[in-house]
């Protein structure tokens, strides 16, 4: 089961619903998911298609506990490649879906004349409650989020501009910093930010994968502090091995060309430690010497025995 599918799940088990959460909520799965029809004798229908069970069950039970509805509900296949089952709820004119798309907001009059409505009504999330029911409908109908193993994704994909807009602002009341883009024939309404979206799982009521999205954020946040550790010790030991190697070089240059004895004294010492011990670090030389010398003066001195071995090579040329 795909993360997303879970996150649904958990939501539609919620029950506690009154009559302006269940308004809130139909009208975001209607809109982000629904098709209305025309028929003969300027009769209309309104189709809602899901693949999961758990919403269907969840717009049966409330259409039929609120609005007197008894929908009828079909099963089909799925005409694409994994051949799932797909729930159609049907409402029609008998049944009174004329009346219940106005109060959805998703019809409305004007002149007399019924016209779609694209935008969110402002009477639908007055208040805070209704606002995160909207939202949950909002992604039961249309939103997905990715596994959170993989990427920090979660959308909401809508077919019109206006509306897509319109949540994405109703989002952004929550500062969840939520983007909208075009993509093909659909605009999505977007969020990347992985905190914004254990954000949005607390808003919609999905507590229990919101905390699993944020144990693996803490494992991810472990993992990528543990690697950046790691390579920035490989760094400095190969920046160490480097200037190890480029030291010895330079003494045994000066060694060949004019002897290690023509160095003076505390540059000839540093100079044999190095040599016979090429693989310690700065700080462990400077303690093998006597008196003991610090980090810093043990690598002024190497740096003044390399100056001197590119002496010698300018003058070789």
């Amino acid at each position: 089961m795909s993360f997303s599918s879970k996150v649904k799940g958990e939501v539609c088990r919620y029950s506690e619903y009154d009559r302006s959460n269940a308004v809130a909520l139909l009208s975001a799965i209607m809109k982000s998911s629904g098709t209305l029809s025309l028929e003969g004798n300027r009769k209309i229908s309104f189709r809602i298609v899901t693949e999961n069970p758990a919403i269907a069950r969840l717009i049966f039970k409330l259409l039929k506990e609120f609005f007197s509805i008894h929908t009828d509900l079909m099963v089909k296949k799925s005409n694409s490649l994994k051949k799932n089952n797909v729930y159609v709820v049907c409402i029609t004119e008998e049944m009174g879906v004329r009346n219940l798309l106005k109060e959805m907001g998703i019809l409305k009059n004007e002149d007399d004349v019924l016209e779609i409505n694209y935008s969110i009504p402002p009477e639908l999330v007055k208040d805070e409650e209704n606002r995160k029911m909207y939202i949950r409908g909002a992604f039961l109908g249309g939103g997905s989020v990715s596994n959170p193993e993989k990427m920090y994704h979660l959308e909401f994909v809508t077919h019109d501009e206006e509306y897509a807009n319109d949540l994405s602002n109703l989002i952004n009341t929550y500062n969840l910093n939520s983007k909208v883009i075009k993509r093909k024939s659909s605009y999505v309404v977007y969020i990347k930010e992985g905190e914004h979206i254990v954000d949005l799982l607390n808003i919609i009521g999905a507590h229990t994968n919101l905390l699993e999205l944020e144990n693996i954020r803490i494992m991810k946040e472990m993992r990528n502090n543990v690697n950046r550790l790691v390579n920035c010790e490989t760094a400095n030991l190969s920046k160490t091995v480097n200037a190890s190697v480029r030291q010895v070089e330079s003494i045994k240059l000066i060694q060949k060309e004019i002897g290690l004895a023509r160095l003076p004294e505390n540059l000839r010492e540093i100079a044999d430690l190095r040599l016979n011990y090429p693989d310690e670090s700065l700080k462990e030389l400077g303690k093998m010497l006597n008196p003991p010398v610090g980090k810093s003066g043990v690598n002024h001195r190497l740096r003044r025995i390399e100056k001197i071995a590119e002496e010698i090579r300018k003058e070789g040329k």
